[in-house]
């Protein structure tokens, strides 16, 4: 099937560097377990610690929470969200401490959006897959906030108090750490199958403190993809067009890290999607074919950096 490719727009940075960055993300491995921390009504079922099935959780309206002490999904293995058809929002959140190691699969039932909520840091490895009727945001804030004015936080791990209303914003906070997605090294990215993808017109974001791809595609076909990197702000996000909006608060920027013929493709059959990269800036770095800029990006894209 041949895609419709949208050319680049505004683009605006401040830096783009070149090489090697200071910065190369580290995370050490975690033993790949669902483990639910009981504050919620969240249960976990698994015959064989590979499958993981997520049952019950607390539910507010349309919108359905889970909270977890560890969130990791070997490779080979799933984390499926039992949910109504009816849900909207899944929101899930891991107080535990440690980074989620995502390199299976993840879904959910019918048409609801995944926010997957970790400040500790979450790495997304080569057999990593999402499964999803609708968007998926996963993110290092510290609590997503709502219209109502209640949070749910991942890190004040009591029992919150929830709401049926929307969500407004990610709270990121000081220590917010990094996302990673780390997809299989090949010749010719085009043809590489998506690390990371939603289904068409649907929204991909992922915010933290860092974000790195290496050898990774994130595909959101005629959606949105949304890529920002910081701390100490607050992201406005709509859940109307899942546009993510500049922070009304200071914030400290973090730097975004695309290496080894990363692809971010938000291209479409009939029209492209839109492609959102904020943070300090854009390093491209390691190219896979000794070429100096080795970064594939299809669609509108807007960029500060």
């Amino acid at each position: 099937m041949k895609q419709a490719v949208v050319g680049l727009m505004w683009v605006g940075l401040s830096t783009i560097a070149l090489g090697y960055a200071d910065h190369i993300l580290r995370m050490d491995r975690v033993d790949a377990q669902v483990v639910p921390d009981n504050t919620l009504a969240t249960t976990v079922q698994t015959p064989n610690n590979l499958a993981f099935t997520i049952e019950g959780g607390t539910r507010s309206g349309n919108n359905l929470f889970h909270s977890f002490s560890q969130f990791s999904v070997p490779t080979g293995g799933s984390a499926g969200f039992n949910n109504a058809l009816d849900v909207q929002n899944i929101f899930a959140r891991v107080t535990g401490g440690t980074a989620s190691n995502i390199n299976g699969l993840i879904q959910a039932n019918g048409s609801a959006s995944l926010f997957l909520l970790n400040p500790s840091g979450i790495l997304f490895g080569p057999n990593a897959s999402l499964n999803l009727g609708g968007s998926f945001v996963g993110t290092t804030a510290s609590s997503v906030k709502f219209a109502d004015g209640t949070e749910f936080s991942a890190v004040n791990s009591g029992t919150p108090l929830l709401t049926i209303s929307a969500p407004i914003g990610l709270q990121m906070g000081a220590n917010a750490g990094p996302i990673q997605v780390q997809g299989a090294a090949t010749a010719n990215p085009s043809f590489r199958p998506p690390t990371l993808a939603v289904a068409p017109m649907q929204t991909l974001a992922l915010v933290g403190g860092q974000i790195d791809l290496s050898s990774a595609t994130i595909s959101a076909p005629g959606g949105r993809i949304e890529l920002w990197a910081l701390r100490n702000g607050q992201i406005a996000t709509n859940t109307q067009s899942w546009q993510l909006a500049s922070p009304a608060t200071a914030a400290t920027w973090g730097t975004i890290t695309l290496q080894q013929a990363a692809l971010v493709d938000a291209s479409g059959m009939t029209a492209g999607g839109g492609i959102n990269v904020r943070g300090r800036g854009l390093t491209l770095q390691e190219s896979s074919n000794g070429s100096v800029l080795d970064m594939w990006i299809y669609g509108r894209m807007k960029t500060m950096c």
